[in-house]
């Protein structure tokens, strides 16, 4: 075991925790512990090697010379900067084993308390990016249904409130009556795997679905309609494909077609927050994503309009 000043130990209930002040001792230990207990490849481990010493790099420009000072969003901080640098999925999948070996070791060897690795799975549709409405063109869209009749008023509502939450399309079909707190301003959904989740509704929202309520549910209403929030001409709750045609049917009157469809309403909902300032973990939350490295990809795309903008407007872009 690696001693000397960097290194410090404390007691931490029956045991004692070795914790290293200095990110280059806690590698060359795991490294080792690679070769000689693992008999790890010497050119597998020059690769380790070459990926964790990248990421310390990436640390100490942040001012962290310490596992123990490490979060969950530097690491997926760093793989966002490495895609961005033009590597690959595959080798950004790579570096992300080699970090989470790391940490896992660590942690095992109790020199960490907590492993700020766990959890963060390997980079998928990282190549394919999200595709998402500019805001000028969100309020074309929203604009689009206008105040003339029934159905209006209530798709209206329905894209005022797939913008405002975020919400996937089977969760807005779902929608119950029940599920609106109007004097808190939020409703609650279940997710994907059956997870609750309690999101804002926003002023614009509540007041369209409020007409929507008050004006026209009820004239839509029949036997067959329980309390699903959202009916159809038929006085039933939306399928899928019923809700798809009406996002299309007014994507093409404002000449988006074959740019919307349900769910970039959900992508341009997060863009338009991290844009704005939102947390990261904000909008994990609001999104109903049970890991953060799959909200990461937002920022991804928020950097690549940004990019977009800089190289359209600067003089020298």
């Amino acid at each position: 075991m690696p001693t000397g000043r960097r290194i410090k130990s404390f007691c931490a209930g029956s045991g004692i925790r070795i914790i290293y002040e200095n990110m280059k001792e806690a590698i060359q230990s795991y490294l080792s512990f690679l070769a000689i207990e693992r008999g790890v490849a010497p050119l597998t481990l020059e690769a380790y090697g070459r990926d964790l010493r990248g990421f310390m790099s990436f640390l100490h420009h942040r001012g962290f010379l310490s596992p123990e000072k490490v979060r969950p969003e530097d690491i997926i901080d760093y793989l966002t900067k490495l895609r961005e640098e033009g590597l690959a999925s595959t080798s950004v999948n790579r570096v992300l084993a080699a970090i989470r070996g790391f940490f896992k070791y660590l942690t095992r060897e109790k020199r960490l308390e907590r492993n700020p690795a766990l959890g963060i799975e390997r980079i998928k549709g990282w190549q394919k990016l999200p595709h998402t409405l500019t805001k000028g063109e969100m309020e074309q869209l929203l604009s689009c249904p206008g105040e003339k009749g029934l159905e209006e008023v209530r798709d209206g509502a329905i894209m005022e409130l797939m913008y405002a939450t975020g919400l996937r399309v089977s969760e807005v079909i779902n929608l119950r009556l029940g599920n609106i707190n109007w004097y808190g301003g939020y409703l609650v959904t279940r997710g994907k795997g059956g997870r609750e989740r309690v999101v804002p509704m926003g002023e614009k929202a509540q007041m369209a679905l409020r007409r929507y309520l008050e004006e026209v549910r009820p004239r839509l209403a029949k036997a067959v309609s329980g309390d699903f929030l959202f009916l159809n001409r038929m006085g039933k709750g939306f399928t899928r494909q019923g809700l798809w045609k009406i996002i299309v049917k007014y994507a093409r009157k404002v000449a988006l077609e074959g740019k919307v469809h349900p769910h970039t309403f959900r992508h341009s909902f997060a863009t338009h927050l991290l844009e704005g300032g939102a947390d990261l973990r904000a909008v994990q939350v609001m999104l109903g994503h049970a890991d953060i490295s799959t909200t990461q990809i937002y920022t991804h795309v928020t950097q690549e309009r940004l990019k977009s903008i800089h190289k359209k407007y600067h003089p020298r872009g």
